[in-house]
């Protein structure tokens, strides 16, 4: 911002009205037309803008100018002044808002030309550090019948008042500055539209690449932030991720949005935070399926700002919904800094075309999943449908072959002991191979195992913590036979004797068969320091009264199942827990 030339002090020899030559009406008239000229030529809106106060300042030689961008609830969304150094403004400190004089513009928009500012009744006054103005002389500038804004002058040099002849060059240059500033929007509209059309050209390809959904909502996240000119860009989703409008949006009060992607300024701090579905910006986007924008967050009542300091410096905000079909799916919200305006129509629209895509990059996303999940219930049924069409059936029709071969071998017991052992080998074999067929045709629904599922998750928790894994082994259908309530009780029990051979009994090695037919039973064997001797199978004496809160604990949960509980040492030593509980009535 630049500072014109100081008025000359009263005492100054060249003081006075006399001492200012005044230009000619045919020189003035060709500043005009060069400032028209020069208006016309500017693409730039912020360029376009300034130009315009400075050609004012000039043509009606002011001492002071500025222009007021009006905004929504007749107030000034920016004050562009010419003629206050930097230094000054930032002494003065906050710019005028449309109070006084600067307001009544705002309200009777039409040419005002004053003697003495300070005596019309609607001055306001001036804040402290406010250099002394008493002539002013302001025009409204229209953009296509709509009030843009006003361009203020004060101080005329010479200490004279404005005349109208600076009203009427005002005036047509405020008519050339309302067609210089519709065609900078233009242009600047333009060029925002081709940006954006190119990053959404840059998204598209990027979906159908097959790119990870987190790194395409990052790409989104980023290239929104650029065209709308903000500081900040964040994707919201549903924690849980479920859908909060149409047929299954989920209800209650307690739904929040997370910022599961962030750009731009203090991302790391603002990734992970989290906002209530119902009273945030974001929320309200999301549950009405419209965009909703704030000149500044942190007055906004509807608004609720991420906390720890992650909004110090942010004012405007706009956040649009992430719409497939019928469902939202969140919400991208974009911010700036508290010195920008707030986002307009048309960057809202802008923003929108992002947020559609990144709803389509999540639609894809689960898309992608649902299918490679059918994919693999597909392959797990083939391989479960080949053991038991051909492995199963393989070693039966071997382990046949291997009986009928006993008669003829029966005046050989060594030989026919070992043909009755190999055919027990087989017999364990097919029921093995049975578990797994199982296993392989039990679908987990999403977010939730089956039994099998959890009993193998337990022994891959506890290696963690043994430095080793245990075996298990499960035998029937115990996904399908066994009730939720009860499976609940097998995988506690399990955990519970798994920990309790670890750090009581010192075991190197522990197995785990869980089985199901008419009761369901776990069977938890390990090769510790075993119980003492004269223990039975009752609790609280030797190894188990040394350590009654687990044995106990599995004790009362086998009895509120109406089931049993053994404890047994097994002739090689060790500890053998046998959790036994009915499946009928």
């Amino acid at each position: 911002m630049t500072e014109t030339a100081p008025r000359a002090l009263p005492d100054s020899p060249c003081a006075g009205p006399a001492s200012w030559p005044q230009p000619s009406r045919p020189d003035r008239m060709r500043g005009l037309l060069d400032a028209v000229m020069s208006l016309g030529r500017g693409l730039e809106l912020p360029e376009v803008l300034r130009g315009i106060v400075e050609a004012a300042v000039t043509l009606t030689d002011a001492e002071y100018g500025a222009l007021g961008i009006v905004g929504d609830g007749q107030k000034l969304l920016e004050f562009l002044p010419v003629g206050i150094s930097e230094q000054l403004a930032a002494v003065i400190g906050q710019t005028p808002c449309g109070r006084g004089i600067l307001g009544e513009l705002i309200r009777h928009p039409k040419p005002l030309r004053l003697t003495d500012l300070s005596s019309h009744p609607r001055s306001f006054g001036f804040p402290p550090n406010h250099p002394p103005m008493r002539t002013f002389l302001g025009v409204p500038v229209r953009v296509r019948e709509e009030v843009f804004g006003n361009l203020y002058l004060t101080e005329k040099r010479g200490g004279v008042s404005f005349d109208a002849d600076d009203e009427a060059v005002l005036t047509t240059l405020s008519i050339a500055a309302g067609v210089a500033i519709d065609n900078a929007r233009m242009y600047d509209e333009s060029r925002r539209r081709e940006r954006r059309l190119e990053a959404l050209g840059e998204i598209t390809r990027t979906l159908l690449s097959g790119t990870d959904a987190d790194e395409v909502l990052h790409l989104i996240a980023e290239r929104a932030m650029e065209v709308a000119g903000a500081d900040r860009a964040a994707i919201l989703l549903p924690t849980p991720r479920t859908p909060l409008s149409g047929a299954s949006a989920a209800s209650g009060a307690e739904a929040r949005l997370t910022v599961a992607v962030a750009h731009g300024r203090d991302s790391e701090r603002v990734t992970g935070l989290s906002v209530p579905a119902r009273g945030s910006l974001a929320g309200l986007a999301a549950r009405t399926g419209t965009p909703v924008h704030c000149a500044d967050v942190r007055t906004d009542p509807r608004a609720h700002p991420f906390g720890d300091g992650a909004e110090d410096g942010l004012g405007p905000v706009v956040t649009v919904p992430l719409r497939v079909d019928a469902e939202t799916r969140g919400a991208l919200r974009l911010g700036r800094p508290v010195d920008r305006p707030p986002f307009d129509d048309t960057e809202v629209a802008l923003v929108s075309g992002f947020a559609d895509q990144a709803a389509i990059a999540l639609e894809l996303a689960r898309r992608r999943a649902e299918s490679e999940e059918l994919a693999v219930m597909h392959d797990r049924d083939r391989i479960a449908r080949d053991l038991h069409d051909l492995a199963i059936q393989r070693l039966f029709a071997t382990g046949m072959t291997l009986q009928s071969t006993t008669r003829a071998i029966a005046d050989r017991p060594d030989a026919a002991e070992r043909v009755s052992r190999a055919v027990d080998d087989l017999d364990t074999t097919i029921r093995i191979i049975r578990s797994t067929i199982f296993d392989l045709r039990t679908a987990d629904g999403p977010g939730r195992g089956g039994l099998r599922h959890r009993m193998a998750e337990t022994a891959r928790t506890a290696a963690h913590a043994l430095g080793f894994r245990p075996s298990l082994r499960i035998d029937g259908p115990v996904d399908t036979t066994v009730p939720d309530e009860l499976a609940e009780h097998v995988v506690a029990v399990a955990a519970e004797a798994v920990s309790n051979a670890s750090r009581h009994a010192r075991a190197t090695r522990i197995g785990i068969v869980l089985s199901a037919d008419d009761a369901v039973t776990l069977t938890v064997t390990d090769n510790g320091i075993g119980i003492r001797d004269g223990v039975t199978a009752a609790p609280g004496t030797g190894a188990a009264a040394e350590r009654p809160g687990g044995l106990a604990n599995m004790r009362t949960r086998a009895e509120l199942c109406g089931g049993t509980l053994t404890i047994e040492r097994p002739a090689d030593g060790g500890t053998r827990i046998i959790w036994r509980a009915p499946l009928h009535d």
